[in-house]
């Protein structure tokens, strides 16, 4: 039997984390803070505009986000204007924050590019009385918001690894391609990852450390690609985010590599649909990117309005998987490009 073929069928990752409850029917795991109920807007407030800052434009991901954060806003009365920079760039991002903060909405939402770099506008924004939630990503303080609302990223990091070791039980050389140091859902999700290969180096597993690609996934495939140049021998990659996971696959196929290297990746873009399809990856790691936009806007609304607010909100995952794809938990997971 196929090695990769076998741990597919009982990717339960269990072992890896009892926070992603996940196996290959592709089941989503439940959130670990459960959303209030949605709040009346029967006593509207004055200002009803909220703005959220996201990482970077025309991302499936926060495509997706966007997309219930709307409807989740337009539920309980608000308006949600979400703005983001071309590219992940911090410099790009800080003026849009601040122009964000000078308009001033409701309330605030943010994806932080780089954990330090924000710190001091936020502070200054809640210190002028504006109410701030931080959605994906967060910051070196994240007592600056009224909420932080993510996907458990250690316990992602972890059971990637655990998905790899089931294809290679023998061992061997693990690579991981990162976005950016300072982005605090890569940093955890390496950090879990890193924890996991270090903790299995006596069974066989060799870590070449990681990359990283800059959320782009050309420079995710040159980087992959010089990899395998260096160690043709390598048996599994963690890309932590939709282009670092598709630029793996990307180069992996191109050098005729397919199926020898178990590809384990986060995020659920269409293009990487097609690789999963293709077996050219062997797991996806599907954020719940319904709740996140949900929970943000619940979460934030609970603020404004006196209702009860939960600090840190962290949400499930969906397991893709070749033989899991059809199902309609693993199609609902998918990501999109657009709300129509």
């Amino acid at each position: 039997m196929n090695k990769n073929k076998h741990w597919l069928v009982g990717v339960a990752l269990a072992g890896a984390t009892s926070m992603l409850v996940a196996c290959s029917s592709g089941t989503s795991s439940e959130s670990t803070a459960e959303a209030a109920p949605a709040t009346s807007a029967a006593a509207e407030p004055e200002n009803t505009n909220l703005i959220w800052v996201a990482g970077v434009a025309g991302d499936p991901f926060y495509i997706s986000v966007e997309c219930s954060a709307k409807a989740t806003a337009d539920e309980l009365g608000y308006t949600l204007d979400v703005q983001a920079p071309t590219e992940w760039d911090v410099t790009l991002q800080r003026p849009i924050v601040d122009a964000a903060i000078a308009a001033g909405p409701a309330g605030l939402l943010v994806t932080p590019n780089d954990s330090a770099a924000l710190q001091t506008s936020l502070e200054q924004a809640k210190n002028g009385g504006m109410t701030i939630v931080l959605t994906d990503t967060t910051t070196e303080d994240p007592s600056v918001a009224a909420s932080a609302v993510s996907g458990d990223n250690i316990a992602i990091g972890t059971a990637a690894f655990e998905a790899i070791k089931q294809a290679h039980p023998e061992g061997g050389k693990i690579l991981m391609i990162n976005s950016a140091p300072g982005i605090t859902t890569g940093d955890l999700r390496a950090k879990g990852f890193e924890d996991a290969v270090k903790a299995a180096e006596a069974e066989g597993f060799t870590y070449l450390g990681q990359q990283f690609a800059q959320d782009d996934n050309a420079k995710a495939a040159q980087l992959t690609a010089a990899a395998l140049a260096k160690d043709p021998d390598i048996v599994g990659i963690f890309g932590t985010s939709g282009n670092e996971t598709q630029g793996a696959a990307t180069a992996v196929r191109q050098a005729g590599m397919k199926g020898k290297v178990t590809i384990v990746g986060v995020d659920a873009y269409p293009a990487q649909i097609k690789d999963l399809e293709s077996g050219a990856i062997q797991a996806l790691i599907a954020q719940d990117v319904a709740g996140i936009g949900q929970k943000s806007v619940q979460q934030m609304v609970n603020a404004l309005t006196g209702q009860p607010v939960e600090a840190v909100v962290t949400t499930g995952v969906t397991i893709l998987t070749k033989e899991n794809l059809s199902s309609a938990e693993s199609q609902a997971a998918i990501y999109k490009t657009s709300c129509s």
